[in-house]
């Protein structure tokens, strides 16, 4: 006699709602209801407002700044763990504080290793996260990690561009990988910048290793902060020959002057995915859903089948 497995339930922290009520429909369940209660001081508490004991759980919150974001899932985690709920995934679509995946001098903590600490320790069962800046981060949990591609999503979009002479490019040395990837989809070649940083955020020089005249070029990315690499790097290609340039970048982050450095850029387009919510609309920035892929890998998850068509990279 087979067992019939009961449906999950999904849940959202507050940061990432609309996402989580995408997924939640794409998936075809409601989404579960929760309760946040704010104390004068700032001090939060969160609370799941029906049963959840015995079920598998999903918690959808992406943990981009502030750190509130992140201690809310750690703080639903441990409220799922304590009402006894049978699995606890953190769906993490951006994994927050993964730029700082080593030491790079001495005496700075390794916060990537930190927070994988902290999801495990509150209670999750399991990780489910798209496009981690570092691949060898899902070497930091001790529990299983479903690292997923946003090339799923994105590549279908650069197929509809229909662009001829097609060059991938990647913004630095360490996403050559993800570029090589996208070129094996797209038959295209691939061009890498070089660049030489004064300090974080702040690029001195960048040179081209590749060549880019009558070509179109999509540089591709995980995410994009203060879009001061992509404007650069746009500029450049077009001063070495390019016909046009597009992005394309995972999580938009957006912090500082982003925005308006991206309308007044030379990119002919930007486009993300919704890890990150957007915090002002811009005519250059297109989003791209991932709640269906998220939905799906949750399902396979949920029913204990394969998701591995679902890793293009």
């Amino acid at each position: 006699m087979k067992v019939k497995i009961p449906k999950p339930k999904i849940f959202a922290c507050t940061q990432s709602l609309v996402l989580a009520e995408k997924i939640a429909k794409a998936y075809g369940i409601e989404l579960g209801i929760t309760k946040k209660t704010i104390f004068s001081d700032g001090e939060f508490q969160v609370s799941f407002e029906e049963s959840i004991r015995g079920r598998r759980i999903f918690i959808v919150g992406s943990t981009f700044p502030n750190t509130d974001h992140l201690m809310e899932m750690l703080l639903m985690i441990d409220a799922a763990k304590r009402a006894s709920a049978r699995h606890i995934t953190a769906v993490m679509p951006y994994f927050g504080w993964a730029r700082q995946d080593r030491k790079d001098k001495p005496r700075v903590p390794i916060a990537a290793k930190l927070v994988a600490n902290l999801l495990q320790a509150a209670g999750a069962t399991r990780i489910i996260t798209m496009d981690l800046h570092a691949d060898q981060i899902q070497g930091f949990f001790e529990k299983p990690v479903d690292h997923l591609f946003a090339s799923t999503i994105f590549l279908p979009y650069i197929k509809e561009l229909n662009l001829d002479n097609l060059t991938i490019a990647s913004p630095d040395m360490g996403g050559s990988k993800r570029a090589y990837a996208y070129s094996k989809f797209l038959h295209s070649d691939v061009v890498i910048c070089y660049k030489q940083r004064k300090q974080a955020n702040v690029i001195d020089k960048m040179e081209l290793i590749g060549k880019v005249k009558g070509r179109n070029v999509i540089i591709v990315d995980d995410m994009v902060d203060t879009a001061g690499t992509l404007c650069k790097a746009a500029e450049v290609m077009l001063e070495k020959g390019a016909i046009s340039v597009y992005a394309i970048a995972t999580h938009a982050i957006l912090s500082g002057d982003a925005h308006n450095r991206i309308l007044n850029s030379k990119l002919e387009a930007l486009v993300v995915s919704d890890t990150i919510p957007l915090k002002q609309q811009n005519s250059k920035i297109k989003v791209v859903s991932c709640a269906p892929l998220f939905a799906d890998v949750m399902h396979k998850v949920h029913n204990n089948t394969s998701i591995s068509g679902q890793f293009l990279m």
